[in-house]
Parts: structure tokens; sequence; C-alpha cells
């Protein structure tokens, strides 16, 4: 692994944003003054406990906390306070309790509490169902969470189905807002990068603020230069690929939800489940992260074994050694072990886990897909995942992963695949495929008309199966895959003799056991050495062009704010372009800082794009 470079620069302190959003949510709880119970939304638990702890909220007359919701409430409290994100069923399911109240003749104070923005639907739905006048609202501006010291989480997950799919705007305005105050804390930043219709129309809104506020800035030393923003669906390989690095194979296997991780009886072999958080605070986590996940086990077993060495210097202590090393050493031995014992269940965890799913069968198929070879056997063992049932979202992530390195799948292959999936998983799925073809995760290829002339001749000439490869051959001549293209061009698929040298490797395709570098990755090194998207005109055609770089402000002359670049990943970020992305920095001496609307995985983009039964 790269060793960090000497002159690499040091990341701001961004705990300050946890202080600033901590502060706003006391100045608004005390607007409804006295004692309240508060109804929090389940997805705000996590990131609220970030912030502010429950002692905290007792501290300020918060009396009970409850989760909220669609079922009756049970409370005598005389003001109810509700944290809720700006979405219509949690909208609705207050209205229901307050006219639950009224029918029942309780009179109470009720102040709702919107998080990161207040919609317009949501005072439309207040007056709908008559309780408008009996509402106060207030709207928590948490735009920003730091979740470890490189990567902040606008803990958005909804925002890659409401625009990738749905395609709507309406957290365009919190990103903004996000980006904005990012900048006028650790900025200003110099200049902007970017890619996507997303990324585009995004920074053509901040421009107008960043306008506003060049003339109010004060001068002062910046912590941050340069930013690049890249949509989700400029790079969609990346994150449908299995990842196996430690860090990204915990995120498949146990979810990491907002930084922290629970793990079960099977990893702390004990009868409880243990939750901790997972950064650089951990230093057994904090060095084995970024590790492919050939080299964890080794470097666990070494660090069992320096441990041990170090408990062992008690032996032969006089009394005063005795007393230094329990006040200054003990205790902090004693939290590496629990945590180094932790990550060897976890370790053990992981490996049945993908033992049990043929998961090295699994790579070779993905690594053939990216390669472009032996698709046909590819196929059959993606048929053989589907009719086996091992998982319905891990077969759908195969078949994207197919759809997406051939530039669709032929017309025969889509409709016996797509057949094959319904059968094995139930037709409820239907509106699932509805749903990846229009996000453009899983096409159709539509072949040439000509082409389609010259397979009927063929036809009458050759056997049924004869004509099934024909078709393919045809199919791929029709529409070339624009991925091989962007591939060929960026050099995404690295050319090594002999193995790929896991243990001390030279580029970032370690993320992905050296079969393949992440293309949004590998887009951003070009950039920043190139200082431009010039030369990178074939590859951004291919990528539907909506790439973009401007001058943000003249202010930022600092050349080591310069090496300390924002990468804003709209629609979600994977730990493996986290992990390659530190893995360059520290190769040409810069540091990232991650921001993104949300962390994501194969898993979760799909099931951002299921539709279940209703």
């Amino acid at each position: 692994m790269a060793s960090e470079r000497v002159d690499a620069p040091e990341l701001p302190d961004f705990t300050i944003l946890k202080r600033v959003a901590r502060d706003q949510l006391i100045y608004l709880l005390e607007q409804l003054p006295g004692k309240k119970d508060l109804f929090i939304e389940p997805e705000l638990m996590s990131p609220l406990d970030r912030i502010a702890n429950v002692s905290i909220l007792k501290q300020h007359d918060v009396d009970k906390l409850y989760k909220l919701e669609n079922k009756p409430i049970y409370t005598n409290a005389d003001q109810l306070c509700f944290l809720i994100r700006p979405r219509v069923n949690h909208v609705k399911n207050i209205t229901n309790l307050i006219n639950a109240d009224k029918k029942a003749g309780v009179s109470r104070k009720y102040k709702i509490i919107f998080s990161p923005q207040k919609f317009y639907t949501c005072d439309m739905i207040l007056e709908q169902e008559g309780v408008y006048g009996d509402v106060t609202s207030d709207e928590w501006a948490f735009y920003l969470l730091p979740l470890d010291d490189d990567i902040i989480s606008m803990e958005l997950p909804e925002f890659y189905r409401d625009y990738f799919l749905e395609g709507d705007q309406r957290w365009f305005g919190t990103v903004v807002k996000a980006l904005q105050l990012l900048n006028s804390i650790f900025g200003p930043m110099s200049k902007i990068y970017g890619i996507g219709r997303c990324a585009k129309m995004t920074y053509e809104m901040w421009k107008d603020l960043l306008d506003d506020e060049e003339n109010t800035q004060k001068e002062r030393k910046p912590d941050l230069g340069l930013v690049f923003m890249i949509d989700r669906d400029v790079d969609y390989i990346t994150p449908l690929c299995s990842q196996v690095v430690y860090e990204g194979l915990v995120d498949d296997i146990f979810r990491i939800k907002c930084g922290s991780v629970e793990f079960g009886p099977e990893v702390t072999s004990s009868d409880k489940s243990v939750k901790i958080l997972l950064n650089a605070q951990d230093k057994v986590f904090g060095q084995i992260r970024n590790e492919h996940f050939s080299n964890v086990f080794s470097f666990l077993s070494q660090k069992a074994r320096n441990l041990q060495t170090q408990y062992d210097k008690r032996r032969g202590m006089d009394i005063k050694q005795m007393k230094t090393f329990v006040a200054e050493e003990l205790k902090g031995l004693k939290q590496e072990h629990r945590m180094l014992s932790l990550h060897i269940g976890a370790c053990e965890s992981i490996m049945k886990k993908k033992t049990k799913q043929d998961f090295q069968e699994l790579l070779k198929t993905e690594h053939s897909l990216l390669e472009g070879f032996d698709i046909r056997e590819s196929i059959n063992v993606i048929e053989e995942h589907i009719n086996r049932q091992v998982s319905p979202i891990e077969s759908l992530r195969l078949l994207c992963l197919l759809s997406l390195t051939e530039n669709g799948l032929v017309t025969k292959d889509y409709r016996s695949l797509k057949t094959q999936y319904l059968q094995s998983y139930g037709p409820e799925h239907l509106l699932t495929f509805s749903n990846l073809k229009r996000a453009g995760l899983l096409t159709e290829q539509a072949p040439g008309e000509a082409l389609t002339a010259v397979e009927s001749r063929v036809s009458k000439l050759v056997t049924d199966k004869a004509v099934g490869k024909l078709t393919d051959a045809f199919s791929s001549l029709a529409k070339k895959s624009n991925f091989r293209g962007i591939s060929k061009r960026l050099g995404l698929i690295p050319r090594v003799d002999g193995d790929y040298d896991l243990k001390t490797p030279k580029d970032m395709a370690y993320v992905f056991s050296g079969a393949y570098t992440p293309l949004s990755c590998k887009l951003i090194e070009h950039v920043l050495v190139r200082k431009s998207w010039t030369g990178l005109e074939e590859v951004t055609r291919l990528l539907n062009s909506n790439e973009f770089s401007e001058q943000i402000s003249e202010r930022n002359s600092f050349s080591d704010s310069h090496r300390t670049i924002v990468v804003v990943f709209l629609g979600g970020c994977t730990f493996s372009e986290i992990c390659a992305l530190r893995f360059l920095g520290k190769d040409i001496g810069c540091k990232f800082v991650f921001l993104t609307t949300a962390i994501t995985n194969g898993a979760r983009l799909l099931e951002s794009m299921a539709e279940t039964k209703s």
C-alpha cells in the first residue's frame, strides 16, 4: 500500500459541522419552552445520535423520545415535537395523530421540525387535513454529517431514486446549501470540475450564491481548494461490482449505517449484538479499512502477536512502572484488544458467508464481463444463479452488470433472462424491470435493420443454435458498447504480466483485485493530471458529455489548499471508490474529502429501484 507523502496537506477538522447542527437543533427545541415529548422519524435516529445524544436532548426539556410510526400514541405530555424528513407519509401520520387528539378532546401544542428543509407539499397536506393552524413548523438545516475525518454525508439515500429514476429535482437546493455551508466555513474553493447533468444543474444553482458571497467573504487562508462533482449514472459499473476491500465487504455483509455497524452474535461469539463506530479513531480498523481482504487476516494475526507482547511487558515491572502502565497504556490496550477480536470475528463471518455464496465463481464471472470474455459462459452462470434462487438482488446485480458492459442485452437474451427471473422470484418484480430500463441499468439492444435482414437470410441456411450465436455477433456490431470504448480509452482494465500484486499495489485497480479501475476514480485522476477536460473529448462524448470546469474564486491562491480536493458524489458513493481515491491521494500527495448524498453499494442501489408488493 502506498505510504503517505510527507508533503501531503492536513485535513480540516469537520467536527465543527456537528456543532453547528447541534446548536441549531437546540435553538429550535427551545422555541417550544417547557417539557415536551419528541417523536423522531426512524431514518433520522442514527444521524441524530451522531449529533445530539439522549442526554443532550434531556438537558433541553425533552422528556420522552419515541419512534414516529403510523399508530396511535399514548402520552400525557402537553407538548409534542416531531422531527421528520419532508415526506408525505410522515406528515400524514402526524395529521392523523392531531385529528385523533381533537376527536378525543385532548388539547396540546404541536411543533414539526423538518430536516433538512420543508417542501410546499407538506404545508398543503396540513391544510387539506385541517390542522395547519394547530401546528407550528421549523426547518433544521442539517445538511452535512461528518462520518469520518474525510467522509461527509448528506444522509439523503432517496436522492438517487428521486432524481435518477423519477427526474425529481427537489433535493438540488439541499445539495447547493450543503456546498455553500462547506465553502463558507472551509473555503473559498478556487476551481470546480464536474460531469453529469445533475452536477451541471446543481453547479448552475450554486453559482448564483457564490457570486453573492464573493463580495462579502473576508480574506482568510482556505482549507479546501478544488471541487469535483460527479453524477452516479456516469459510472454505474463500480457500485455493481462486488467489493473486496475490507470496509466495502463489511458494508456489503453487515450494512454500515451512518458510520456505525452492528455485529451480531456470529461475530461477537456471545448472545449479544455490539454496535461500534467505524472510523479513523478505531486504530485496528484504521489500518485495515483500505486493504484488500486477502491481506487482512495476516495483518490481524500480526496485530494480535504485537498486543500480546505489549501485555507481556507487565512481567518484571516494579510497582512504579506497573502504576504508569495501568494509568497510561492498559485502557488503550484493552480497547484495541476488544476491537481486534471483533474484526477477527467479522472476517470469519465474511469468509463463511462468501464461501456459501460461491464468491470466487461470482468474481470470475464479474471479471469476465468487465473484460468482455466468455460472455455466453457468464450468461449461463447468471441463469444458474437465478434458477437456484440464490438472492433476488444479487441476480439483478449480475443482470445489470451484464447489460451495462454489453451496452444492453440482445432481445433473445433479455426476454429469456427476464422470464427466468420472474418465474424464480415472482411476477411482482415486473415493475422493477421497468424502473431499471428507465434508469438505463438493464436495457434491451435495438439491432440495426440492415443486419436484421442479413440475419433472416442466414437463418434459412443454418440451425437454430447457430442463429442464436450469429444474432449475438450481429447485435454487438449494430451498437458498439460505450463501456468497452471508455474502458479502452481510459485503460480501466490493467494489463499485467503474471499475478497482480495485492500486497503492494501500484494502482487503484487493487480495490477490485486488479481486474478493474473504478471509472469514476480514473476520470478524476485524468482531469487532475491534465488540470482540464482537454484530451478527454472522446471519453466525455461516450459518457453523454455534460462535463464542465470553471474558476469559482480568484481569491484562493494558496497552493496547499489546492491539494485538498472535495469530491461530490450525487446519487451515492461506494467504499471501494473512497479506498481507491485515498490510494491515489497518497500517490500524488493530495488529500480527498468525500461529500456524498449517501453511502451506497450494489444492493442499496438496486433496492432503491425495486417495487415491492403493495
